[in-house]
C-alpha cells in the first residue's frame, strides 16, 4: 500500500481523525511541507490516540488556504471546481440587450455561479467591476466578466434565458502541457475547508523508509 493510501485509509476509519500539525517552506521554490498526524478518537476518554505521522510535500504550489489543527476529511483530486481557474481556458462574456427584470437576472447569475463553484470561489472576483452588477445589466450592453469556460458558458445561457444576446470571447491561449511535454494541470489537496492547489504531491511516513 502506498503511503498516500495509508494516510487516506487512516482517515476513513469510523473514528479516524487527522491533525495538521505544521506547514513550512520546502527545499525548492514553491514547495510546502505539511506535517500530518492521524489518530483514533477515543469516545470514552474524549481524546485522540495517535497512529502515524506523515510528511506531505506540496510541489509547485499555486494557491493555498490553510488552517492548522484538527480535521476530519482529506482528499486529493485532479478534477474539482476550484481548479477551473487554473486548468481551463477563460472567456469574456459580452452581452447586448436589457432584461425585463434585472433582479431576476442577478439572482439567476448568483445561482448559476454557486451551482458551478459551490463555496470555493466568490463571484465578485470574476465580474466586471466598472459598474454595479444591476447597473451593468441595465446598460444595454457590455462585458459581464471574465470566467473559466464552464462558468462563462453557463452565464451565457442565463443571459439568453432573459432575452439578452451573448458572445463568448476566448481571452487566453490554452495548453495543458509545457514546451517539454510536461503537464501544466494543477491538482487539489483538500483538508476540510483548507486547500492547496499545486502541480503534485508526495506522501512519506515519518520514521519509515
Amino acid at each position: 500500500m502506498s503511503k498516500r493510501d495509508l494516510l487516506l485509509n487512516d482517515l476513513k476509519d469510523e473514528n479516524g481523525v487527522g491533525v495538521l500539525l505544521a506547514a513550512q517552506m520546502g527545499g525548492t521554490p514553491n514547495e510546502l511541507q505539511l506535517m500530518v498526524q492521524t489518530g483514533l478518537f477515543d469516545r470514552e476518554k474524549q481524546g485522540i490516540r495517535p497512529r502515524r505521522q506523515f510528511i506531505v510535500r506540496v510541489i509547485g504550489v499555486e494557491e493555498h488556504r490553510l488552517s492548522l489543527g484538527l480535521f476530519g476529511t482529506l482528499f486529493f483530486a485532479d478534477e474539482h471546481p476550484i481548479l477551473f481557474h487554473h486548468n481551463l481556458p477563460r472567456a469574456a462574456i459580452h452581452f447586448t440587450g436589457k432584461p425585463a427584470d434585472v433582479n431576476e437576472v442577478v439572482l439567476d447569475i448568483h445561482q448559476a455561479w454557486v451551482s458551478t463553484f459551490g463555496p470555493w470561489r466568490e463571484l465578485i472576483a470574476d465580474v466586471n467591476h466598472e459598474a454595479p452588477l444591476t447597473a451593468l445589466l441595465q446598460s444595454g450592453g457590455g462585458q459581464l466578466g471574465i470566467m473559466p469556460l464552464p462558468a462563462a458558458e453557463r452565464m451565457g445561457r442565463v443571459l439568453a434565458h432573459h432575452g439578452m444576446q451573448t458572445r463568448l470571447e476566448p481571452i487566453d491561449r490554452y495548453e495543458d502541457t509545457d514546451e517539454h511535454g510536461r503537464s501544466r494541470m494543477f491538482k487539489l489537496l483538500g483538508i476540510d475547508d483548507s486547500y492547496l492547489i499545486a502541480l503534485d504531491y508526495t506522501v512519506e511516513e515519518m520514521g519509515k523508509i
